[in-house]
């Protein structure tokens, strides 16, 4: 089922995740429910915040970007990825920056800089530890997906006067006057 985004101003996306506590009918519907909202949202990314939920999970599928990716050396795994519980335990000197949206900012993009990759422990849809050092795109979106999990926007990571440019646009979001090619959870304030 396709799930409404809730989008900037909502206070569920300045709350930091619960830990998942074990496998569930529940969990898994979820997980298929994320995958579901964020191909219909044309992302490459989500995480349980931004569809209202609590809990310590993301999706990540680079699919749409396979090609571009493949053809700049960037190898990808199967997709879409599944990450519960996702502990980020190192990042690289090495920075790289690059524009990013969000499926809860809605037509909002700015350069934001991260590490150039990450090395992540996580459990998978089957609830097996696993540990993934990603470079390039893909960690970047793990990064992305994680601040979701910490309370974190991407616009958090940017200059103060790059976010004080933003500040109109981003007041009239948390009113409510924002449209999407998906659903929205709005909250009028």
């Amino acid at each position: 089922m396709v799930l409404p985004i809730h989008v900037y101003g909502d206070p569920i996306l300045r709350e930091r995740a619960q830990p998942v506590q074990a496998n569930s009918p529940e969990l898994q519907q979820l997980l298929d429910d994320m995958v579901e909202t964020m191909h219909a949202a044309s992302g490459i990314g989500l995480a349980a915040p931004q569809v209202g939920r609590r809990e310590r999970v993301f999706v990540v599928d680079l699919t749409p970007l396979k090609e571009e990716l493949e053809a700049e050396g960037e190898s990808l795994p199967s997709m879409p990825m599944f990450f519960i519980n996702p502990e980020i335990i190192w990042t690289s000197a090495a920075q790289c920056s690059l524009e990013e949206g969000c499926l809860s900012i809605p037509e909002v993009r700015e350069v934001v800089e991260r590490p150039e990759a990450v090395r992540v422990r996580y459990l998978d849809r089957q609830f097996r530890p696993q540990e993934l050092e990603a470079h390039g795109m893909l960690a970047r979106v793990i990064q992305h997906e994680y601040d979701h999990l910490e309370g974190i926007l991407f616009i958090d990571r940017i200059s103060a006067f790059r976010r004080q440019l933003l500040k109109r646009r981003l007041r009239e979001i948390a009113r409510g006057h924002v449209s999407a090619e998906y659903p929205l959870a709005l909250s009028r304030v």
